[in-house]
């Protein structure tokens, strides 16, 4: 098989670092008002990904958390189901189960989460666990200390076996329950690790062209996690792979959005960059937990006119 690197040389792989910052800090700061903010903020709930990933979770928690993603706010029917829960893998039958056919999907982590440092058959094993159990959707983290000492190929090869892994996997789950399951994969790429934006840009590419259905920032538990400037630059990445390919690649940011005016600043990011074609929980998630009550407190106000406590609201 020919080297990764020469199927990146297919694209520019430099940053503007300093125009990335200026022209994500110059959308960020624009005001939509009224209806679209209303439009901007129920988008921005279909798209959450509620998570929780503590050791202390329990079957209890995870349920009422299922309960809060197919309703964040019991009684108005205007406000969407999430788009996913995101789990640790003992607790996905828990989340199935719970979400039922809400059409919330059930994610998990895998592939050694947050390190990465498994042996890749571990890896294997613990996707095919994870979608024998009902997951929808698989978080795996890129090997960071491969890709940062240059050998791309490793990074490549990882992520087309965990996406290989995927589909064979989702096809046994769909024969033994007589469904179709189709199961995405999110390849994480812990931009906080990969100490430049040329670097962010490549492994986005590695991410998308190893198969990666979405490609993801951070797995929260590193910072700097997701930031406007590193998103703009793997939007950027999509875009110029779709431009090349006619592939289209969700991406997820994750970790550090925690205000509705953050979640509407990554969905103008996201319109600007990649059009509207992309405003759909099928091509973008937010991985913002924390944010879900900020934003159903933005909406009774943009209906309102004035803000309720947080206390009228569940905890996530």
């Amino acid at each position: 098989m020919s080297s990764i690197k020469s199927y990146l040389n297919n694209f520019s792989l430099s940053v503007d670092e300093i125009g990335a910052k200026e022209r994500a800090s110059s959308l960020a700061s624009r005001s939509i008002k009224t209806e679209s903010k209303l439009f901007a903020l129920r988008t921005a709930i279909s798209m959450i990904d509620l998570t929780t990933l503590e050791g202390k979770d329990s079957a209890g928690k995870v349920h009422a958390m299922c309960q809060k993603a197919i309703h964040p706010k019991p009684g108005d029917d205007s406000i969407p189901h999430v788009g996913a829960v995101c789990v640790y893998p003992n607790m996905i039958k828990t989340a199935k189960e719970a979400v039922g056919n809400s059409g919330v999907h059930i994610a998990s982590v895998a592939t050694a989460f947050p390190s990465g440092q498994y042996p890749l058959k571990l890896k294997i094993e613990d996707v095919k666990r994870c979608i024998a159990d009902g997951a929808d959707e698989i978080d795996m983290v890129i090997s960071r200390g491969e890709f940062l000492s240059g050998d791309y190929d490793y990074v490549f090869d990882e992520i087309k076996e965990i996406k290989n892994t995927c589909t064979e996997s989702a096809k046994i789950y769909s024969d033994k329950h007589g469904i179709k399951h189709d199961v995405h994969l999110k390849v994480i790429l812990e931009t906080g690790e990969l100490e430049t934006f040329d670097n962010v840009r490549k492994a986005s590419f590695i991410g998308m062209m190893a198969g990666g259905d979405f490609i993801k920032t951070s797995t929260g538990k590193v910072q700097p996690a997701a930031t406007l400037p590193v998103t703009l630059v793997m939007l950027e990445a999509i875009r110029d792979y779709y431009d090349e390919t006619g592939i289209r690649t969700g991406m997820k940011p994750a970790g550090g959005i925690k205000t509705a005016k953050d979640a509407i600043a990554y969905l103008v990011l996201l319109k600007e960059t990649l059009g509207d074609e992309w405003l759909t929980p099928d091509l973008y998630r937010l991985g913002a937990s924390s944010v879900l009550n900020d934003i159903l407190m933005q909406i009774e106000k943009q209906k309102t006119g004035y803000y309720q406590s947080s206390d009228y609201f569940s905890l996530d």
